[in-house]
């Protein structure tokens, strides 16, 4: 491991400017850490400069936030608010459940202990063959996905190419599923749509992200979806990475399912979109289970599976249908 300075930004405008500063060519930037450190222990990373901005602005002093306009409600969180902080909090299981739990599923109660937000969204990649350093693969400047001809259970059955990972962050997901804003700091733009934050591989190999040298999330808000769940299907409970996952929000017209948003996980490079299976469940009484199974059977709609994950395309309408009927309140564990 090569020598590194560490600063302790006071802001957030800070750490961009130290970021972008001449002084250090290859500085990081971190709030708890936790990849970054495997990734300095890998020899992934190799930075002169950790910039550490885990007490920028003196930290969150309201990690969570509710704005109420009339029948609107608008929930904000700090870039530097915990996943325990989301998973416990009462607010969110009342006005953004799906949310609540997907911090709630990730990692263990240590790591969601101080794992922040910004940082679950901006993660890298959890492919066996990117995190060893001695696979030279399309990520880390090679020129190939070793995934293709290689082990790639846990890869992409949703493939964009070149390059085969599946995007790790739970919160991305349910986020995306309300219509969350990033708000930045330290380029042009102040905010930007969180479906806009992430890229296919075929857009820039070496990233997943499209944040600008220097731009820094402060601060993230969405809608408040009082009836939206997350499901994950992972191999074992505890301190795992989901095999699939879904997260689903909706609106309520009586008895039928209105203005749905499904976004599926763990299965493509990016948080993945399924409007198809929101146009089928829209209208769909809420008794309904065969109809509502019927729509979530769409989820695998035109996925490509690699030899070794087919099994996700079976997987994924069963998160989609969970997530579904614990939006609804309703029990589905078949």
């Amino acid at each position: 491991m090569n020598r590194f300075a560490i600063a302790r930004a006071a802001s957030y405008d800070d750490a961009s400017s130290l970021l972008t500063g001449n002084t250090h060519s290859l500085p990081v930037l971190k709030a708890a850490g936790m990849d970054v450190v495997d990734h300095l222990k890998e020899g992934l990373i190799e930075p002169d400069l950790l910039v550490d901005i885990l007490g920028a602005e003196g930290g969150p002093p309201a990690p969570i936030q509710e704005h109420r306009d009339g029948d609107t409600s608008t929930i904000r969180l700090s870039a530097l608010t915990t996943l325990a902080q989301i998973a416990q909090s009462t607010l969110l299981n009342g006005r953004f459940p799906g949310l609540a739990q997907a911090a709630d599923s990730a990692a263990t109660p240590q790591v969601r202990n101080v794992a922040t937000t910004a940082g679950n969204l901006l993660q890298r990649p959890r492919c066996w063959y990117y995190r060893n350093r001695e696979f030279a693969c399309l990520k880390k400047g090679g020129d190939r996905c070793y995934a293709v001809a290689g082990l790639n259970k846990y890869h992409a059955v949703f493939p964009s190419g070149p390059c085969h990972i599946v995007h790790p962050s739970n919160l991305a997901p349910a986020l995306i599923a309300g219509d969350a804003i990033i708000h930045l700091t330290g380029a042009k733009r102040a905010t930007m749509p969180i479906a806009d934050l992430f890229h296919t591989p075929d857009r820039g190999v070496t990233s997943e992200h499209t944040l600008a040298p220097g731009e820094v999330i402060t601060a993230i808000s969405c809608r408040a979806r009082p009836h939206s769940a997350f499901y994950a299907i992972k191999e074992k409970q505890s301190f795992d990475w989901p095999l699939v996952m879904a997260c689903v929000a909706l609106d309520l017209n009586g008895d039928r399912i209105a203005s749905p948003r499904v976004v599926g996980g763990a299965v493509a490079s990016v948080p993945l979109d399924l409007p198809h299976v929101a146009e089928a469940l829209s209208g769909l009484e809420t008794s309904d289970a065969e109809a509502i199974a019927g729509a979530c059977e769409l989820a695998s709609r035109g996925a490509v599976p690699m030899s070794d994950n087919a099994y996700k395309l079976r997987l994924l309408p069963v998160a989609v249908r969970r997530a579904v009927h614990r939006a609804l309140g309703q029990e589905d564990d078949s």
